[in-house]
This record gives structure tokens, C-alpha cells and sequence, in this order.
């Protein structure tokens, strides 16, 4: 329920999660140095038998996120929320600024481009975190290029230059059966799930929504999918112990898995983004608890 560069993806076989661990961050391109000169005095002494000043010298990190599509749908969100959170933002697409209002969009550096043709050294400088909404239909080469080449375009370039952190969003497994997943659409997304785990196995991070709702603009007309996303998630809330158990069905959950808001869908990749300790595969409830403390 993306964009043409922010559609989301089905894994055959999804891997099992993996709890966070604690890494080290062995390299981040944004940190640098800030010097403060204090004074202090001890107790019971005049101000004229206060110490010299001392130097202190503190590490502080500013993030910078690189969003791929970020003008879609599903991007657009990512982006909004992470200025909200006071990070830096460069959108990558093809269409460049997306064409609706909104006083958030002059904060983000507009890139327009192909992932298969940047100049990632231009894009990536001082990136702290990728995050990819990067998807597409076509026939079954445009597919697999647009689903899986060019995620792993992205995953090699992020990871060549040395950004620490890599989001991608994929798509919730429907139990749909393997014969249903051989297409280049679900191939590709394999591949790109793959090669981020593999790179990234301490922090690359695989988000897998269901049906993503909110308001969407379509050629500058707003679709409202909340009016059929919001009620949805409500039903499958207050339903949520009748329904499970029937989740295990082959294919179930192309009925049955519960909507996600995209505003949620953005905070989580906020979350993912600012926690070191945020990686691995999350599912639908997982996206839920990491906006949820977001929001807290």
C-alpha cells in the first residue's frame, strides 16, 4: 500500500526474530566534539578562591537519516515523523519533492534520483541510518529489479560507506504457500531481506506491516484509507483472542492480520533509528510496541 517506490513485500519463509543485543557503534559519521568550559568551587570558599576552569569534552551524535522514497506514501510519513523527532532528513526518489503542502517539507533535503545511478558518496555523507520503502510491480525483471536489485544496491552502498544502520520495509508473511512467492515481486524482496540481515546482522533492521493505513495523496488527491484502516485495527483489537487462533491457517492473514497506521509504521523506523539495540525482524504487534513507546 505504497508508492511506486515504497511498496512493501511478502518473505516465503521469514526468518525468526531476533532479540535485540547490545553492539558497540564502532563508527558514526556525525559525531563530533563540543568543548565547555566550567568553574567550580568548594564548599565553604569565596569566589576568589574558586579553581581555574576545566575543560570537558562530551560526544554528541546528531542523527541524519537517508530515506529511499521518501516521497511516497509510507516515506513521506518516515520523514515527517523524523523531523518531528529533531533529525536530519534527505529524501531520495525520482520525483524528487512530492507535490502537497506542509510546513515539514522546506526541513528535508529533497535528492532527486535512481538508486541505481547516485552519487551515494554525495548522499550518504554523514547519513547515520538508511531507511528503504524502495518496491514496485511490473512484469517479472522490472520486479525483481525494482524489489530486490535495487534494495541491494542500496544495502552494499550504505554498507560500503560505513553507515551504521539500515531500515527496511518489507511486508507482513500472509501464510500464503510457496507456490504463490515464486513471482519476481516476492523474489526480490527475499533478496533484499537476505542480503540487509546479512550485512547488517547487529543493526539491520526488516519492518513487516500488513495493510498500511492513513491518508494518502494520489496525484495531489488525498485517499482516505484510515476510513477503512481505523475501524479495521479496532475490530481486530477487541477481537484479538478469537482471532489468532485462526491466523495459523494457510493464507488466513490475508484476511485476518491486523491494519497498521502509517503514522505508527514511521515511528517505529524512528524508534529503530535512534535504538542501537533495535534489530532484527518485527512483525505487526512488534511495529505496534515500537510506536506505542514512541508515543510514551
Amino acid at each position: 500500500m505504497t508508492s511506486f517506490l515504497s511498496f512493501s513485500a511478502i518473505s516465503a519463509h521469514p526468518p525468526t526474530f531476533s532479540g535485540a543485543s547490545f553492539r558497540p557503534r564502532t563508527f558514526s559519521p556525525r559525531l563530533f566534539k563540543s568543548c565547555v568550559k566550567c568553574t567550580y568551587a568548594e564548599a565553604g570558599l569565596s569566589s576568589d578562591s574558586w579553581s581555574a576552569p576545566i575543560d570537558v569534552v562530551a560526544d554528541v551524535k546528531s542523527e541524519r537519516v537517508v530515506v529511499l522514497g521518501g516521497n511516497g506514501f509510507v516515506g513521506s510519513a518516515i520523514c515527517k515523523a523524523a523531523i518531528s523527532n529533531g533529525i536530519e532528513v534527505v529524501s531520495v526518489s525520482r520525483s524528487g519533492r512530492p507535490n502537497f503542502e506542509g510546513s515539514w517539507l522546506d526541513q528535508v533535503t529533497w535528492v532527486t534520483g535512481d538508486v541505481f545511478y547516485l552519487n551515494w558518496d554525495e548522499v550518504l555523507l554523514g547519513a547515520t541510518a538508511v531507511v528503504s520503502t524502495i518496491g514496485g510491480f511490473g512484469n517479472e525483471e522490472q520486479m525483481k529489479r525494482i524489489n530486490g536489485e535495487a534494495n541491494v544496491t542500496a544495502v552494499n552502498a550504505a554498507k560500503d560507506f560505513g553507515v551504521p544502520k539500515f531500515v527496511l520495509i518489507t511486508v507482513h508473511d500472509y501464510n500464503l504457500p510457496p507456490f504463490l512467492l515464486s513471482n519476481g515481486y516476492f523474489t526480490g524482496k527475499r533478496n533484499a531481506e537476505a542480503e540487509l540481515l546479512s550485512k547488517y546482522p547487529t543493526s539491520g533492521v526488516v519492518l513487516r506491516p500488513g495493510f498500511i493505513y492513513g491518508k494518502r495523496k494520489v496525484n495531489g488527491i488525498e485517499v482516505p484509507l484510515d476510513l477503512v484502516g481505523e475501524p479495521l485495527d479496532k475490530i481486530y483489537d477487541s477481537a484479538e483472542r478469537f482471532i489468532r487462533p485462526l491466523r495459523s491457517l494457510p493464507a488466513s492473514d490475508l484476511i485476518l492480520a491486523p491494519p497498521v497506521n502509517v503514522d505508527d509504521l514511521a515511528l517505529a523506523v524512528i524508534n529503530a533509528v535512534k535504538d542501537d539495540d533495535f534489530f532484527g525482524i518485527f512483525t505487526i504487534e512488534q511495529i505496534k510496541e515500537a510506536a506505542a513507546k514512541m508515543r510514551v
